[in-house]
């Protein structure tokens, strides 16, 4: 069996700077779904979360120059975008973005998805099951407390009533571990 090929999302962002609408709608084949799941435990309705996901889509396109690999990786800016997007959201000040036809017609034609992508998608988050029940309870619930939740640190501590040196040394710890375990 072949070895799954690794995505490069840098390389992806580059090729949405450069206009490359092709690179746009692999993000969204390859990460739609799960950023979805992000907005919606963040919006909790599924109409707002789309909403959610189409702006923050709008604003990868927009925005794709802006990224900075010294600051960060690209997968883990794109995961921003959207989940600062459903935040705004959820508290009450959604931003409107504005969007020529040509980024609507990008948006459009990302939303096709093919049955092999789904296919897959259930394989990536089975293997992300398996990790984070591998974590020890405080560092899992950090981690879906931040990431499924939406919640910020300060929040994590009041929810795990600890400090909040210790949530974000669990969150750190507990990525990690992911990280590695996802390989």
């Amino acid at each position: 069996m072949n070895a799954p090929v690794e995505f490069d999302y840098e390389a992806a962002l580059a090729a949405c700077a450069r206009g490359d609408q092709r690179a746009l709608r692999n993000i969204y084949d390859r990460e739609g779904a799960r950023l979805l799941g992000v907005a919606l435990r963040i919006v909790r309705r599924r109409q707002v979360a789309e909403d959610v996901l189409h702006d923050a889509f709008l604003a990868i396109w927009t925005r794709a120059r802006s990224f900075d690999p010294q600051r960060g990786a690209a997968r883990g800016w794109i995961y921003s975008v959207v989940r600062h997007q459903a935040l705004d959201v959820a508290r009450g000040s959604g931003r409107e973005v504005q969007a020529d036809e040509e980024a609507l017609d990008v948006l459009d034609a990302a939303a096709d998805h093919s049955l092999a992508d789904a296919f897959e998608r259930r394989q990536d988050l089975g293997r992300l099951h398996d990790c984070l029940v591998g974590l020890d309870a405080a560092k899992r619930d950090s981690i879906l407390y931040a990431y499924v939740d939406g919640c910020s640190h300060a929040e994590i501590a009041a929810r795990m009533q600890s400090p909040l040196g210790t949530i974000k040394a669990w969150i750190k710890r507990g990525l990690s571990a992911l990280k590695e375990c996802m390989g």
